[in-house]
């Protein structure tokens, strides 16, 4: 007998998400990777561990005393229960009756024609929407040192508020410098700040590699005439500006040489919206000095009740799930997701805002 494929099953909703390209991200790519071996949990909390760098020198040990212990370098485990994300996207009767966008005027396509090419335009709008979401959280937790989440119960309702931050905010933040003057005032200096920020890593035995900056900061730095005079130098090697795209909203200006430490710096224009109001990923006059590969984006595991009335439970960046609703001749098609950003390290960026005037 032949097989019957649930075309609106979890299992094989969950490979139709598997299918989608995924959206191109600069901080969540580059700075948040995800190891499918390591970062995603059977269990509704991750384990979460970081550390400090290391400088530690060896002793000496004279020969008749064979070796000397060194203790291991700081080194935190905490787990925590990331916040759930679940965008839905219903579908009613009257919707698929309406000729859908872009579908010609006498195509012939039926209501159930409709809704099978509507499932995989939603799931792809739903994962757009998620991983928008996933660069917020990989973007605020550079800026902070942390992010805070506010939950809704419904589009008007405000619930839980989930605040995660990765260092003791009864004291001071150690991923903050403050420059002293602004780099387009008097008595700026755009140089020394940022080899201070780079040094503020190495000395905790963390890598500097990157300098990223808003919008106006990089025009700043495009025109700061100090890096002009530098780049100029036929004797010495400051660096070079070749500008390029770099993915979306983000370009790569060059490189520049700070006292031996060559950064590769990114200008980051990109927006998200919500609830209609648009915001910025990275403020305009902020710069931040990091690496790649300074955190990962891990996930816990859903748990949802599926049509036979049974929970089931699955370890997935992304749980499609389908519901009907038969009274109301609608459906209703959710995909979720639980991420939570972390830190390799403690503080493994360097964030200075409003370095501009």
């Amino acid at each position: 007998m032949p097989n019957n494929i649930d075309f609106f099953s979890t299992y094989y909703l969950a490979g139709m998400v598997e299918e989608i390209v995924p959206k191109k991200t600069f901080f969540k790519d580059r700075y948040f990777p995800t190891d499918p071996d390591t970062d995603i949990f059977e269990d509704n909390e991750v384990l979460v561990e970081y550390q400090d760098g290391d400088e530690e020198m060896a002793p000496f040990v004279v020969p008749r005393a064979g070796s000397i212990p060194v203790s291991r370098k700081g080194y935190e485990v905490h787990k925590y229960e990331p916040p759930l994300i679940a965008p839905a996207r219903p579908l009613t009767i009257d919707e698929l009756m309406k000729r859908g966008f872009g579908e010609a005027l006498y195509s012939g396509s039926t209501p159930a024609k409709r809704a099978d090419a509507l499932k995989l335009k939603d799931l792809r709008d739903l994962d757009k929407r998620i991983t928008r979401r996933e660069e917020w959280l990989a973007s605020q937790t550079m800026i902070n040192n942390g992010f805070t989440a506010v939950s809704y119960i419904d589009d008007d309702t405000v619930g839980e508020t989930f605040d995660l931050y990765y260092y003791d905010i009864s004291g001071s933040n150690p991923a903050i410098y403050t420059v002293q003057n602004k780099w387009d005032d008097t008595g700026g200096n755009f140089w020394g700040d940022v080899e201070a920020m780079c040094g503020e890593l190495e000395d905790r035995g963390l890598p500097a590699a990157d300098l990223v900056v808003g919008s106006a900061v990089g025009q700043f730095i495009s025109s700061e005439e100090t890096a002009a005079k530098r780049l100029d130098n036929r004797r010495m090697e400051f660096g070079e500006f070749d500008p390029k795209k770099y993915g979306p909203g983000v370009s790569w200006l060059g490189k520049l040489n700070f006292t031996g430490i060559e950064l590769d710096i990114f200008i980051v224009r990109e927006t998200y919206k919500l609830n209609g109001v648009r915001y910025r990923y990275f403020p305009t006059k902020s710069a931040m000095v990091t690496a790649p590969g300074c955190g990962r984006m891990m996930y816990a595991q859903i748990t949802q009740i599926e049509p036979d009335e049974k929970y089931y439970t699955y370890a997935e960046p992304r749980v499609p799930k389908f519901v009907v609703d038969r009274d109301k001749n609608s459906r209703k098609l959710t995909l979720s997701s639980r991420p939570i950003s972390v830190p390799n390290n403690k503080a493994p960026w360097m964030y200075a805002a409003s370095v501009l005037k």
